[in-house]
């Protein structure tokens, strides 16, 4: 993409209305624009950012065996009454009255309608297991959004929605979800801690947050320190197999969140010199909530003794519109963000530091050719700004490479590449650039194991 024909509307000031550095950056960055309290919206380059994450839980899902739907943002009210939560909900749900004065609700998660479509269409115990889940933006009224996107009123979800034939088949169902999650969260370079939480109004009795330790984070977790040091399953991972194991491993070292921390056990488990209380951000939450819709929903299979069964249901959801700010806390400096290379929006800036020039231009222009043939992603800065502005630019956007020439490097066949993350600069011949990006790049997109 040629800077010329992008649209990217960077701030110099600091806006005053942001009080942590990743709504700040956003602003600055030109990713998000607020249109109300709690609303924004997302903008070209921080749009970009969101799909590439999306991508990434798209490919995690797949793996672990989920299947991708769509489900619609409005939902009747009287799924919700057949489930209880309509009035138990509170103010957070947004509740409308169409024209024909039928109760609908604009969805702050899809329990009742996903389990109305299985109810409809599943039968048998042999159709399970089955997780399903979609990609959808949701509502929820919040009292006091804040912090940008991290506490929004609509934000983009992915929810999804696990059916079990009975207990344990659903716990091997959860233990699928907490793997491919620690895996969705390392791959966008973040360390996130799974910890025992509280289920609130989803319900059940067993659920984990995804937490990244971070000073700006709302909620106050308590953990092992040697909880960081754990390792991620690879992506030849068996998700049909047993992973009790791995989750043995993440969950034998102390980890809980405020609303579950049991401080006697946490300074009797953890050593003084191990013991974290800290801040963090939560990115993801599952839930096994056993029978709790299915029943009252008659959402029920036959069974292999040929009896009628109600189906042992979990949830899982990750926060698209949360996880942007989250890795933009994780990695930052004070020039702009540090964006990890899976995630980034542009994964090379190539800086023409003086378009006027023909041989410059004529350089620049045969290597953005080169990096788009080779699939690199670039934005190409082309525009008539001073070379200071364009490194400012490149700095506050936070793309991993700037491949960098100037009059005097296209005189000498030569060019130079920052490594944003690093700060380190090389020069290096023209005609080996792109090749020794694609080294450098390849390795780090999908940041999988």
């Amino acid at each position: 993409m040629r800077k010329s024909n992008y649209f990217l509307p960077v701030l110099k000031e600091v806006p005053k209305e942001a009080e942590i550095i990743s709504h700040r950056l956003m602003l600055r960055a030109g990713m998000i624009r607020q249109q109300a309290s709690g609303l924004y919206s997302w903008l070209p380059l921080g749009y970009k950012v969101m799909r590439k994450i999306q991508t990434i839980i798209e490919q995690e899902q797949l793996r672990a065996g989920a299947i991708q739907m769509l489900m619609p943002t409005l939902q009747p009210a009287d799924l919700w009454r057949e489930s209880g939560r309509y009035d138990a909900y509170g103010k957070e749900m947004l509740r409308i009255t169409d024209r024909h004065d039928r109760d609908m609700l604009f969805g702050p998660t899809n329990e009742e309608m996903i389990t109305d479509i299985f109810r409809s269409y599943v039968r048998s115990y042999k159709e399970l297991p089955l997780n399903l889940y979609h990609i959808q933006w949701k509502f929820r009224d919040e009292i006091r959004p804040r912090f940008g996107t991290m506490r929004s009123r609509e934000f983009l979800m992915k929810d999804g929605y696990s059916f079990d034939v009975d207990k344990e088949a659903a716990e091997k169902s959860y233990n699928r979800m907490f793997v491919a999650y620690l895996r969705t969260y390392y791959r966008m370079g973040l360390t996130a801690i799974p910890m025992k939480a509280e289920t609130g109004p989803i319900g059940g009795d067993l659920s984990h947050e995804f937490i990244v330790l971070a000073d700006t984070g709302e909620s106050a977790v308590f953990c092992h320190q040697d909880i960081l040091k754990k390792t991620i399953p690879p992506r030849d991972t068996d998700f049909t197999g047993d992973l009790t194991p791995i989750i043995d491993d993440w969950t034998s070292l102390y980890a809980a969140t405020e609303d579950m921390v049991n401080m006697e056990e946490f300074e009797r488990d953890v050593p003084e010199e191990k013991r974290i209380a800290a801040s963090g951000i939560e990115v993801g939450q599952i839930f096994y909530f056993g029978t709790k819709y299915s029943k009252i929903m008659k959402a029920s299979v036959t069974g292999p003794d040929g009896k009628d069964v109600p189906v042992h249901s979990g949830s899982y959801g990750i926060g698209l519109t949360r996880l942007v700010p989250a890795i933009i806390e994780a990695s930052h400096d004070e020039s702009g963000i540090i964006w990890p290379v899976s995630v980034a929006p542009f994964e090379v800036a190539l800086l023409n530091l003086k378009a006027a020039d023909d041989l410059c231009s004529s350089v620049c222009d045969d290597l953005y050719a080169q990096l788009q043939a080779v699939g690199i992603d670039v934005l190409y800065d082309d525009t008539k700004d001073g070379a200071g502005a364009k490194f400012a630019t490149a700095d506050l956007i936070g793309i991993p490479f700037q491949l960098i020439v100037g009059p005097r490097g296209a005189k000498a066949g030569e060019a130079e590449i920052k490594d944003r993350k690093t700060g380190e600069r090389q020069t290096m011949p023209i005609g080996d650039a792109v090749s020794y990006l694609q080294t450098q790049i390849e390795p780090a997109r999908r940041n999988d194991i």
